[in-house]
């Protein structure tokens, strides 16, 4: 059967070089692309009337037979167009095409029995009138009707299909033969219990209907049972990877050790019970004998680092290094001088390895990790690669997991003999993308925020308001607080960038004479970074300019006001990362979303949902709405699978009913022996992306 369905599309019947050339352009290569490439819509021609009843306006088939038919040319020069005069017992309608004559011309022979379907509109010469009908034979067997008098698929069709005729007709030309002749073949992998529990149809059935359906309903019940199957093999392949994880031997960490209680009598505030129970999850996790797979999920400012942190401290307390990865050197760097601060006076030694290093930096930092002096080591994806060497790596962290490449993160995670890995995430995943990004890991949650926050007061204005706007700041830094002012990027060029930074801070210099201000931007060196940063979070700066990655990672209380730029070029995660910069301490804070006049309705939602709700899950939700999930999570960077059918909005129901039972069949059929025909088709769905062996 796997044979079959790889057949090459050139040799299907109807098709051959030219035509497979075009599909390509689709992404149908071979036979199983031919039947996974479902109609986008269809179009309801069951309903046949007569002529005499056909109503006005209304699309609608009619059978008549073909009285005549003529080319006949334009009163004014233009191209001739094709007339048909078609009768029943009722009445007489007048056909007309404008175009593709002599493709109708084949089908049309006076006598012959038609069927047309299209929109009826009234005639003065006849009294009823269809422009360009689909046309076609009459056949007393009804199963023969491809364009006709049923329900009719129509097929996304690119212009090169076009060009050789394999547009939705062409397409259910071709299609109809192979339903027929190799549908019934195929076999079913998925087990009858499970079609029972969960009320689908069989694959033959499914592949048949969602092409030839007898009825829109059947069509969306044969749609839903496909995208089934993409979330079911998913699900079955984290169920299989989350038994085999939860069996993998790592490193046991025996003591928690003196390191973690020292942190915490430092802390000028005591841990959140969230974080405390996160902990424990965490330390259950460690002084196991199997490896931890966790991933720690929690809104802006709830105290990730804080919890990773404490993670790395235990492994450093039995003896190992810690890595902690990532994705921009900006966050790094923060990471790093965060990390840096808090351990100093606890004897551990921290390292930054980042791309922009000088080369005898580098080389003293890399020593240092391979001869085990750095215990914690901060950095991007300069981690991963080959000459950096770990003495004894037992714990990884990855921060803004979502951002890295399945390959990067493997690559950290066999610097050691197989370390505890700890993913972070501050955007907040809607349930949908967790359940088949993370769902082979173990989730914890900081549900909670650090006491005395409050929410972040959030409001939109235009940009004729900028005046009161810089006036509000110049009051909030007058009571003692600090401000961020954040332009997006212009284009994705660091000299244009830079520019517009420095246009816009000379400007801001122009406005706000009175106050301190400094700008952050993505061409300085990281020392010049972390002096900025460094001065700000000191309070010898009052207002931040910045165009650079700011949104994760910044943490300095006594800020209490965000001013977004241009707020409508951002993102809805993006704008909530923005937020979670300020509402930090004790004062209350503010973002204000300055904006162009006129927004388009994507951009005008993003900034309602904004000012509505502090929710990073309900923004997570809208976001994933707005962008469809490639778009909010980068499909190919992180790994997310590009499903055939399965839309994680559209289909969500689905979801957890086929996560439940691939789960509950791996626990009852470990390695699939009772399910060849599933362990088969796991593999071969699987067989050429990175995530059936990339954890």
């Amino acid at each position: 059967m796997d044979e079959l369905l790889r057949t090459p599309v050139q040799f299907v019947k109807g098709i051959g070089p030219k035509r497979a050339e075009a599909l390509r352009s689709i992404k149908v290569k071979t036979l199983e692309d031919l039947l996974y490439h479902i109609p986008r819509r269809y179009l309801d021609r069951s309903t046949i009337c007569s002529i005499g009843d056909a109503p006005s306006s209304r699309e609608v088939t009619v059978v008549g037979r073909v009285v005549s038919f003529s080319r006949v040319p334009s009163i004014r020069g233009g191209k001739e167009r094709l007339e048909m005069l078609l009768e029943d017992d009722t009445g007489v309608l007048r056909c007309i095409w404008f175009g593709g004559i002599r493709f109708v011309e084949k089908a049309l022979e006076v006598g012959k029995l038609v069927m047309v379907s299209g929109t009826v509109e009234r005639d003065g010469l006849y009294g009823r009138k269809m422009i360009h009908p689909d046309v076609e034979e009459f056949s007393e067997e009804e199963r023969h009707q491809l364009h006709t008098g049923r329900v009719v698929p129509v097929y996304t069709s690119s212009s090169e299909m076009k060009r050789v005729r394999l547009d939705s007709r062409g397409l259910r030309r071709v299609l109809a033969p192979v339903l027929d002749e190799v549908v019934p073949h195929i076999q079913d992998p998925l087990p009858e219990e499970v079609l029972a529990r969960c009320g689908l149809m069989s694959l033959p059935e499914a592949l048949h209907f969602v092409h030839f359906p007898e009825s829109v309903r059947l069509a969306e019940e044969a749609r839903r049972r496909l995208a089934f199957d993409d979330f079911f093999y998913l699900e079955l392949l984290l169920a299989e990877r989350y038994r085999e994880r939860k069996r993998k031997e790592g490193i046991s960490f025996p003591e928690v050790g003196d390191l973690v209680p020292e942190l915490m009598k430092r802390l000028p505030f005591p841990l959140t019970n969230a974080q405390r129970r996160v902990m424990r999850e965490i330390w259950e996790d460690m002084k196991s004998p199997y490896q931890m797979n966790r991933l720690l999920q929690g809104d802006v400012g709830s105290g990730k680092t804080l919890v990773a942190l404490m993670t790395m401290l235990i492994a450093v307390a039995n003896g190992y290094q810690a890595a902690l990865m990532a994705p921009t050197e900006v966050l790094a760097e923060q990471h790093y001088i965060t990390v840096r601060s808090l351990l100093e006076e606890l004897g551990v030694r921290v390292g930054l390895l980042i791309g922009g290093m000088g080369p005898s930096q580098r080389r003293l930092m890399l020593r240092a990790i391979e001869l085990g002096e750095v215990r914690i080591v901060v950095g991007t994806h300069a981690l991963i690669q080959e000459d950096v060497k770990f003495k004894d790596l037992g714990v990884v962290v990855i921060d803004e997991q979502h951002r890295f490449g399945v390959v990067q993160r493997l690559k950290l995670r066999r610097k050691g003999p197989s370390p505890d890995v700890l993913v972070m995430t501050a955007t907040p995943i809607p349930r949908t993308l967790g359940l088949t990004l993370y769902g082979d890991l173990d989730v914890s949650v900081l549900d909670e925020m650090p006491p005395g926050r409050h929410p972040v007061r959030t409001v939109w204005r235009p940009q004729s308001r900028r005046p009161q706007v810089l006036a509000f700041v110049r009051e909030q830094v007058r009571q003692g607080h600090q401000a961020y002012i954040v332009y997006p990027l212009v284009e994705e060029s660091e000299r244009v960038d830079l520019e517009a930074a420095v246009q816009a801070y000379e400007k801001l210099q122009r406005e706000l004479p009175d106050l301190r201000l400094a700008l952050l931007h993505g061409r300085m060196r990281g020392d010049e970074k972390e002096e900025v940063m460094r001065a700000f979070k000191e309070g010898r700066t009052d207002v931040l300019v910045s165009t650079t990655v700011i949104e994760v990672g910044v943490d300095v209380p006594n800020a209490t006001v965000m001013v977004v730029e241009r707020a409508e070029r951002f993102g809805l995660a993006q704008l909530h990362q923005l937020r979670g910069r300020v509402g930090r301490g004790k004062a209350r804070s503010y973002c204000i979303l300055l904006t162009g006049e006129r927004l388009s309705d994507d951009a005008r939602e993003r900034i309602l949902t904004m000012v509505r709700t502090n929710d990073g899950f309900e923004i997570a939700e809208k976001d994933l709405e707005l962008r469809g999930p490639g778009e909010f999570m980068g499909t190919r960077q992180s790994g997310m699978p590009e499903f055939r059918i399965a839309h994680l909005i559209r289909d969500s129901d689905l979801l957890p009913v086929a996560r439940r039972e691939a789960f509950l069949l791996v626990e009852q059929d470990p390695d699939l022996r009772e399910h060849p025909l599933l362990r088969e088709e796991l593999e071969r769905r699987f067989r050429e992306t990175s995530l059936i062996d990339v954890g």
